[in-house]
């Protein structure tokens, strides 16, 4: 049987990601163009961002794994074969990434260090107050791998962590709660709130006008998830309004995130381009390859993807 290796990688990029894969799986053939090799031949893909219907009529399917954490743009493309699993890349060195990342923001707007940088371009020499770690309450939003990893990283620089997500969750020592009613009372008492969570229809625009109104006066947004978590237009106008204080933004609903939008020159907005958390193809190729030696071994497949939850 053949593996289709099925990404929107240009040349170069698709290059390395097929050596790495092949070297990982020297008995296997991998293929990048379907139309090279019999469809009845197809029997695993692993994906990134692939063409709409690639895989569609691929009768011998068993296994779809992705290369990327999030899969929301992957059950998106409705020709998807609706009876093959679904596994989503989670990797130990993209969820140590996402803390180191979370960290620093963290730091830079506990410790004023946004507001240090801006006062460099003044120039205005002004210290500001310095509150400690623990007198800062942040909320952390989604407790898969990624979020969990972020949330004790931060508890063990000092700071009070709430955990929140879907289901109950134990993560020692942070504190950790579920549903709606809980959420509201998370976002009323942090000084700093960091999004992780999925990507589904009952998240999209989870932080639009009265969302972002029950933060506390004052707080931040991290957020590290999808663009499509925010709605643009309301948090511009609570970060106008003084109602927040800044937001540290990776994630976009365009991206490239176009170049006369708002947020580039807002000065109450960090941007980046995306860049919180890379996939490493060394350690991501290596996981590939692990659930597609499960398969053939006929071994269970790991972090299989529940449709019906989009994550």
């Amino acid at each position: 049987m053949t593996i289709l290796l099925a990404t929107d990688f240009d040349a170069p990029a698709l290059g390395r990601w097929r050596g790495l894969l092949q070297a990982a799986l020297p008995v296997e053939r991998i293929v990048t163009d379907r139309q090279a090799v019999d469809a009845a031949e197809i029997d695993i893909a692993i994906v990134a961002n692939p063409p709409p219907g690639v895989l569609q009529g691929l009768a011998h399917l068993r296994l779809i794994q992705s290369l990327w954490a999030g899969i929301d743009k992957l059950l998106g493309d409705t020709s998807l074969p609706p009876a093959v699993p679904i596994a989503r890349m989670v990797d130990p060195a993209m969820s140590t990434a996402m803390a180191e990342t979370a960290l620093w923001a963290v730091l830079s707007l506990h410790r004023g260090f946004f507001t240090y940088a801006a006062q460099q371009r003044t120039p205005t020499w002004q210290p500001l107050p310095q509150r400690r770690a623990d007198e800062m309450a942040v909320a952390v939003l989604g407790l898969g791998e990624m979020g969990r990893c972020v949330a004790l990283r931060l508890a063990a620089q000092g700071y009070r962590v709430n955990g929140w997500s879907g289901r109950p969750t134990e993560l020692p020592p942070v504190t950790t709660h579920h549903g709606d009613a809980a959420l509201t009372g998370m976002l009323r008492d942090a000084d700093i709130v960091i999004n992780l969570l999925p990507l589904t229809p009952v998240t999209c625009g989870l932080f639009c006008a009265a969302r972002l109104e029950a933060m506390r006066p004052g707080a931040s947004l991290i957020n590290l998830a999808r663009g499509a978590h925010v709605v643009d237009v309301d948090l511009l106008a609570a970060l106008d309004s003084g109602h927040l204080q800044h937001a540290v933004l990776d994630v976009f609903n365009t991206e490239p995130l176009p170049g006369d939008h708002r947020y580039w020159r807002h000065p109450k907005v960090t941007v980046l381009p995306h860049a919180a958390a890379q996939t490493d193809a060394r350690s991501a190729a290596d996981i590939a390859a692990g659930n597609v030696r499960r398969l053939r071994a006929g071994e269970a497949v790991q972090n299989l993807v529940d449709r019906t939850r989009g994550y």
